[in-house]
Protein backbone atom coordinates (compact mmCIF):
# COMPACT_ATOMS: atom_id res chain seq x y z
CA UNK A 1 0.00 0.00 0.00
CA UNK A 2 2.83 2.34 1.13
CA UNK A 3 4.71 1.93 -2.38
CA UNK A 4 1.32 2.48 -4.24
CA UNK A 5 1.18 5.75 -2.66
CA UNK A 6 4.57 6.85 -3.34
CA UNK A 7 3.47 6.86 -6.98
CA UNK A 8 1.04 9.50 -5.72
CA UNK A 9 2.74 11.27 -3.87
CA UNK A 10 5.60 11.36 -6.56
CA UNK A 11 2.58 12.18 -9.62
CA UNK A 12 1.01 15.18 -7.38
CA UNK A 13 4.94 16.61 -6.44
CA UNK A 14 5.99 16.35 -9.80
CA UNK A 15 2.99 17.65 -11.13
CA UNK A 16 2.96 20.84 -9.31
CA UNK A 17 6.48 21.38 -10.26
CA UNK A 18 5.65 20.98 -13.33
CA UNK A 19 2.86 23.80 -13.08
CA UNK A 20 5.07 26.41 -11.14
CA UNK A 21 7.16 26.42 -14.91
CA UNK A 22 4.23 26.37 -17.14
CA UNK A 23 1.83 28.74 -15.03
CA UNK A 24 4.63 30.74 -12.49
CA UNK A 25 1.61 33.68 -11.66
CA UNK A 26 -0.67 31.97 -9.30
CA UNK A 27 2.54 30.70 -7.93
CA UNK A 28 4.31 34.04 -7.40
CA UNK A 29 0.92 35.98 -5.94
CA UNK A 30 0.79 33.84 -2.66
CA UNK A 31 4.95 34.33 -2.14
CA UNK A 32 4.93 36.60 0.51
CA UNK A 33 6.13 40.35 0.05
CA UNK A 34 8.91 40.80 2.60
CA UNK A 35 10.26 37.70 0.00
CA UNK A 36 12.75 39.00 -2.80
CA UNK A 37 12.56 37.59 -6.13
CA UNK A 38 9.00 35.98 -6.13
CA UNK A 39 9.72 34.40 -10.21
CA UNK A 40 12.89 33.07 -8.88
CA UNK A 41 11.35 31.79 -5.86
CA UNK A 42 8.65 29.85 -7.36
CA UNK A 43 10.99 28.09 -10.21
CA UNK A 44 12.96 27.13 -7.47
CA UNK A 45 10.20 25.70 -5.13
CA UNK A 46 9.08 24.00 -8.70
CA UNK A 47 12.37 22.66 -9.75
CA UNK A 48 13.08 20.69 -6.36
CA UNK A 49 9.43 19.40 -6.43
CA UNK A 50 10.07 17.87 -9.77
CA UNK A 51 13.44 16.66 -8.72
CA UNK A 52 11.58 15.52 -5.36
CA UNK A 53 8.58 13.89 -7.06
CA UNK A 54 10.99 11.98 -9.32
CA UNK A 55 14.06 10.88 -7.19
CA UNK A 56 11.29 9.13 -4.84
CA UNK A 57 10.73 6.61 -7.27
CA UNK A 58 14.40 6.17 -7.41
CA UNK A 59 15.54 3.56 -5.21
CA UNK A 60 18.67 5.08 -4.94
CA UNK A 61 17.42 8.31 -4.27
CA UNK A 62 14.55 7.54 -2.62
CA UNK A 63 15.46 9.16 0.98
CA UNK A 64 17.10 11.64 -0.06
CA UNK A 65 14.05 13.20 -2.13
CA UNK A 66 12.01 12.20 0.94
CA UNK A 67 14.12 14.09 3.19
CA UNK A 68 14.03 17.17 0.56
CA UNK A 69 10.25 17.05 0.02
CA UNK A 70 9.78 17.62 4.09
CA UNK A 71 12.07 20.57 3.59
CA UNK A 72 10.87 22.06 0.73
CA UNK A 73 6.91 21.16 2.38
CA UNK A 74 8.10 23.08 5.57
CA UNK A 75 10.30 25.95 3.25
CA UNK A 76 6.68 26.79 1.48
CA UNK A 77 4.61 27.14 4.41
CA UNK A 78 4.45 30.92 4.85
CA UNK A 79 3.56 31.09 1.21
CA UNK A 80 0.61 28.85 2.15
CA UNK A 81 -0.45 30.57 5.69
CA UNK A 82 -0.05 34.04 3.67
CA UNK A 83 -2.48 32.86 0.75
CA UNK A 84 -5.22 32.24 4.00
CA UNK A 85 -4.35 35.09 5.61
CA UNK A 86 -4.95 37.66 2.88
CA UNK A 87 -7.64 35.68 1.58
CA UNK A 88 -5.84 35.56 -1.64
CA UNK A 89 -7.40 33.20 -5.05
CA UNK A 90 -6.12 30.17 -5.97
CA UNK A 91 -4.89 31.01 -9.60
CA UNK A 92 -8.31 32.83 -10.56
CA UNK A 93 -10.50 30.61 -8.49
CA UNK A 94 -11.18 32.29 -4.86
CA UNK A 95 -11.09 30.07 -2.67
CA UNK A 96 -13.85 30.13 0.70
CA UNK A 97 -12.44 30.56 3.84
CA UNK A 98 -12.88 27.34 5.05
CA UNK A 99 -10.96 26.33 2.03
CA UNK A 100 -8.06 27.74 3.79
CA UNK A 101 -8.40 26.42 6.88
CA UNK A 102 -8.26 23.00 5.34
CA UNK A 103 -5.36 23.09 2.97
CA UNK A 104 -3.05 24.12 5.96
CA UNK A 105 -3.25 21.10 7.74
CA UNK A 106 -3.05 19.19 4.48
CA UNK A 107 0.86 20.69 4.45
CA UNK A 108 1.02 18.53 7.33
CA UNK A 109 -0.45 15.29 5.84
CA UNK A 110 1.63 15.87 2.68
CA UNK A 111 5.14 16.42 5.32
CA UNK A 112 3.74 13.40 7.18
CA UNK A 113 3.44 11.54 3.87
CA UNK A 114 6.85 12.50 2.70
CA UNK A 115 8.53 11.20 5.24
CA UNK A 116 7.24 8.13 5.54
CA UNK A 117 10.00 7.14 2.72
CA UNK A 118 12.92 8.68 4.65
Amino acid sequence: MLENLKWVLAGLMTFAGVMHFVTPGPFERIVPRPLPAPRALVFVSGAFEVLGGVGLLLPFSQRVAAWGLVALLIAVFPANVNMALNDLPLGKTKLPRWAHAVRLPLQGVLIAWAWAYT
